[in-house]
Parts: C-alpha cells; sequence; structure tokens
C-alpha cells in the first residue's frame, strides 16, 4: 500500500467536504449546540435558583455509586457535586456523539457520494489498489471526526470552566476520565462509526441512505447515557479504559470485516 496515495486520495475526498455546506453546517452546529450552549444553561441555572441542587433525587445518585467514585466529591457543596458530576461525568456519553456525527457524514458521502456526484466511475478507474481506495476514505473520515472532536474538547473545557467559576472559584475541567475519553475512547470510536458506515456507503445508492443506516452506530452511545443518567453505570475511569480498550478491538474487527469484503468491481457494477 502507497501511503502517498492513501493521503491524496483523502486529502481529495477532505477538500469536498469543505466545500459542501450541507455536510459542515451540522458538524459545526452541533457540538456548539450540544457541547457549548447546553451544558452552559445547565451549569448556569442551578446556580441562579437556590436550592436547586439539593434535590433528593440527586443525592440519592450519588448515594448509589461506588465508594472510590463518591470519593470525587468529597468536601464539595451541593451546588459543586451537581456542575461537577453533570460537567465531569454525566455529558461524557454525549461528547461520543460529536465523533460518531461527524465520521458517519462523511463517510457516507464516501462512495454513495461519489455515485451521485458522477466521479465514482473515474475514482474506479485510477491506479489506486482496493486497499488503498478503502484506507483512503476511511482516513478522511477519521482524520475530519478527530479534527471536530478536539475542538468540541476545548470548546467545552472553556464554556464548563467559565460557566461553573463563580460556584466552583477554579478551573476543574478536564478531569483523568475526559482526558482518557478524548485519547483512548474517541479514536475507536471514530474508527468504528465511520467503519460501518463506508461499507455501507459502498452498497446503497445515495448518501442519505448510508448516512440513516449508519446512524444505528449511536445506539451504544444512547445505552451508555440512559446507564449513566440511571446510576447503573458510571463513566470514571476504569470503565473508560476497558470501554476504550474493547472499542478499539471491535473497530479493528469491523475495519478488516470491511475492506475483506469491498470489492471494486461490485462498486463498478452500480456505476
Amino acid at each position: 500500500m502507497k501511503a502517498a496515495l492513501v493521503r491524496a486520495l483523502a486529502e481529495k475526498d477532505l477538500r469536498v467536504v469543505v466545500r459542501s455546506r450541507m455536510v459542515m453546517l451540522p458538524m459545526f452546529l452541533v457540538p456548539v449546540l450540544l457541547l457549548g450552549l447546553l451544558p452552559a444553561g445547565i451549569i448556569i441555572v442551578p446556580q441562579l435558583v437556590p436550592g436547586a441542587a439539593s434535590s433528593q433525587e440527586f443525592g440519592e445518585l450519588l448515594s448509589r455509586l461506588p465508594p472510590q467514585l463518591q470519593a470525587r466529591f468529597a468536601g464539595y457543596d451541593p451546588l459543586q457535586q451537581m456542575i461537577v458530576y453533570v460537567a465531569g461525568y454525566m455529558w461524557a456519553p454525549l461528547f461520543l456523539i460529536v465523533p460518531l456525527m461527524v465520521a458517519g457524514g462523511v463517510a457516507a458521502d464516501s462512495f454513495a457520494g461519489e455515485r451521485e456526484r458522477k466521479t465514482l466511475e473515474a475514482l474506479l478507474h485510477t491506479p489506486l489498489t482496493d486497499l488503498e481506495l478503502f484506507a483512503g476514505k476511511v482516513a478522511a473520515a477519521w482524520a475530519m471526526s478527530m479534527g471536530v472532536a478536539l475542538l468540541g474538547f476545548v470548546l467545552y473545557g472553556v464554556t464548563v470552566n467559565v460557566a461553573a467559576w463563580p460556584a466552583m472559584g477554579r478551573a476543574f475541567f478536564p478531569n483523568v476520565t475526559w482526558l482518557l475519553l478524548i485519547g483512548w475512547v474517541t479514536p475507536p470510536v471514530a474508527l468504528l462509526g465511520l467503519g460501518v458506515v463506508v461499507v455501507i456507503s459502498a452498497r446503497v445508492s445515495t448518501a442519505h441512505e448510508a448516512f440513516q443506516a449508519g446512524g444505528l452506530v449511536v445506539l451504544p452511545v444512547v445505552v451508555l447515557l440512559l446507564g449513566q443518567v440511571s446510576g447503573v453505570l458510571f463513566l470514571g475511569p476504569a470503565l473508560a479504559l476497558g470501554l476504550g480498550a474493547a472499542l478499539w478491538l471491535l473497530a479493528f474487527v469491523v475495519l478488516r470485516a470491511g475492506f475483506r469484503t469491498f470489492r471494486r468491481s461490485s462498486l463498478m457494477s452500480r456505476v
């Protein structure tokens, strides 16, 4: 496999994505809403409403946490406990939606988008091997996904520290869980999401169909969020390490299976 050819294809795909308003607009609006406006509101409102953080339900939620995790909230008053829990832990699964969404959007445009733009036939007649073609499409989507995720991480960090400053009196974000999330969990999440969608994109006619079908990869994140909100799960450092390891393995399996079933001839028959 020639890295220069893979890089050239990836750069070409990234240029196409950047020029597309339909792809770029939601790619940045969703992180601004999910990692900027919503957390700011959730952190600021309890500071303006007396007693909002002293609810019995929140106290019961903290009491269900393992002792080693409860210790992380020791020394905080109820308002600070709520802010640390929401910003430092509960919002973590929602963050994973961002790389999945971006990877899905770019990957959905990989082959189905080429077919819609009538450029797929020219692409398939290039000297790229099947592996280089598949790797180039995956690399473009992964690079864009990680770029937006890193920007979203910075946006979220600035937002929660500024919004919580009156209550916390200091910058408290990021914590260990979030550092593991961005460095260990997010990369395989993006790989897994785009691996699924690239394979689907090679088999459907339009990018819209590929994006819709690939939306199913968000379901595990929703399950993780519901588990955390209900107190059944808690995304702390230990779970983040285990989750990242499992996702790396799963992403490798999905990408390997995707390449083994990827055939240039099947794409040419659909041009």
